[in-house]
């Protein structure tokens, strides 16, 4: 999975983390890499995790919470 997070307003505004890794749904805490960023987050390194708190099979919508760990420049 690429997911880019975008920062809209605030002292990171404009800004960016991109984060990479395997998101296996199957696991109750998926770990992603932080790859890198833009703006305020140049350079930046880490690690997300995601945990999915519900899921409707039919419409295939979820609930997802991000914890994201960041060290920049």
């Amino acid at each position: 999975m690429a997911m880019n997070f975008v920062f809209v307003e605030g002292k990171y505004n404009g800004s960016t983390l991109m984060v990479m890794g395997r998101n296996s749904p199957l696991l109750r805490v998926r770990e992603m890499a932080v790859v890198g960023g833009s703006g305020q987050f140049r350079f930046a390194r880490g690690y997300a995790q995601a945990s999915t708190y519900n899921f409707d099979n039919v419409t295939l919508n979820a609930n997802v919470e991000y914890n994201v760990f960041v060290l920049h420049y």
